[in-house]
């Protein structure tokens, strides 16, 4: 066999006869065979090739005149396999349809997955649409590329990772982090794994919210149907009764002017006779008209019961969609900037789950409020509510973990010092994030 020259397998490759050479920028570390010939003795084996998540190229084949230690990885110089996070997770869908109308590329019928798998299929080409979309993310997220422009390690870059993380600063952080002249394949690696097992459990979230959502959607129709069936029952009943009442004084009418005269002597008799049968005819219409009656009392009742089944879950189905809206509207990747503020409130968090802390006091610092947390007894003296109600401007507790005495405690220190307090659903993220959306609309107003 003749010389085969290099080959990209050298770094897997295991066997006799096989030399390697050093590896350069421009081969991926190559081999070379010794011997001209071929020798099926000799085995080797090939270990999977790892992918290759960034190509930049060699200093004296880029047209850049920036310092390599300084300079910022650039869109199509990541593999295809990125783009699509990147896209997805960095740019909002409004701002991906301006870049693609400025090309001449986008339709007005294109949905948006048509929009974002059109720009995944353009980042991957050094030409001017993928300049474009790197110029847009570049844009958007301007703010973050200067704070994390002062990292110059990976550690320094990973902990400003996990600041921005807890911060829900996604966004932004993960394109800079990407494009980094400091980060390495494993960070890379690291931040996509992080923002994919995300996307998972925002999307696993959404999902059990919507099919409970749904549930409640059927039982109200349900409840809605059998309240219409009771109120027809109810009207056929009352019509079927005046009905029997109209019979009763037409045969009574029609019996008087039908019987012939009788005589002085008989009248007497005849008359008490017509008066018995009218009495059995009025008591046996009485018992039907009282036993219709207890059933109209009892069909009220139930309709009664039904209307204030329906309203709590009308109530608590307007109180799942406002949660799954915030928690839409908040969690999407293409929002960087909260879609409301309430700047300046001051929320005391009482109960709830000590893990949940701390997510909870940055939602409410990225909105502009300040959150003080009282755990309702279990390790914070209960003397301590007083103090912290005071300096409060809003009460919230979850129902469903929080103490009976705790929540008593809270109402009537509100009264006492005329604090609003706001009773959660639950001690979820959402219920939270939904409970002040409505201030900050009264706020927007005024």
């Amino acid at each position: 066999m003749a010389d085969t020259g290099y080959s990209v397998f050298a770094p897997y490759a295991r066997g006799r006869g096989l030399a390697m050479t050093p590896r350069t920028d421009d081969d991926q570390s190559a081999i070379r065979i010794d011997e001209p010939r071929c020798d099926h003795r000799h085995q080797f084996a090939l270990s999977p090739l790892p992918p290759r998540l960034v190509r930049r190229p060699a200093p004296a084949q880029t047209e850049d005149l920036e310092d390599s230690s300084t300079r910022r990885t650039k869109i199509w110089e990541f593999s295809q396999n990125l783009h699509c996070s990147i896209l997805g997770t960095c740019l909002s869908t409004g701002e991906l349809r301006q870049t693609l109308t400025r090309l001449g590329l986008a339709q007005s019928d294109w949905t948006d997955h048509d929009l974002h798998h059109k720009a995944v299929s353009l980042a991957a080409k050094h030409d001017q649409a993928a300049k474009l979309l790197h110029k847009a993310l570049d844009r958007r997220h301007k703010l973050p590329i200067s704070q994390f422009g002062k990292a110059r390690t990976e550690a320094e870059l990973t902990a400003l990772w996990r600041d921005a993380v807890k911060r829900g600063d996604i966004p932004g952080a993960y394109w800079v982090v990407l494009t980094h002249p400091a980060t390495t394949p494993a960070l890379v690696r690291l931040v996509f794994g992080e923002v994919h097992m995300l996307s998972h459990l925002v999307g696993a979230a959404n999902r059990a919210d919507i099919r409970r959502l749904c549930d409640l959607e059927q039982r109200n129709a349900e409840l809605e149907a059998k309240l219409r069936r009771q109120q027809e029952a109810l009207h056929q009943a009352v019509v079927t009764r005046d009905a029997s009442i109209r019979d009763l004084r037409q045969s009574l009418r029609q019996r008087l002017t039908d019987e012939a005269p009788v005589a002085a002597g008989d009248e007497t008799a005849a008359l008490r006779a017509l008066a018995a049968d009218l009495e059995k005819r009025l008591a046996a219409e009485s018992r039907r008209r009282m036993a219709v009656e207890a059933r109209g009392a009892e069909t009220r009742d139930d309709l009664a019961r039904e209307r204030a089944a329906r309203g709590a879950l009308e109530a608590e189905a307007t109180s799942l969609r406002a949660e799954l809206a915030a928690v839409e509207a908040d969690l999407q990747p293409e929002n960087a900037e909260p879609l409301w503020r309430i700047d300046g409130i001051s929320f005391l968090y009482v109960g709830g789950s000590p893990n949940q802390v701390a997510h909870l006091r940055a939602l409410s610092e990225s909105r502009g409020a300040e959150l003080l947390h009282h755990d309702g007894g279990i390790e914070h003296h209960p003397d301590l509510l007083a103090g912290l109600t005071s300096r409060a401007d809003i009460v919230l507790f979850p129902v469903d973990c929080v103490s009976h005495d705790a929540a008593l405690m809270v109402k009537r220190l509100c009264r006492q010092t005329a604090r609003r307090f706001i009773p959660l659903r639950s001690a979820s993220a959402t219920s939270f994030l939904a409970a002040p959306q409505p201030l900050a609309a009264a706020a927007s107003v005024v």
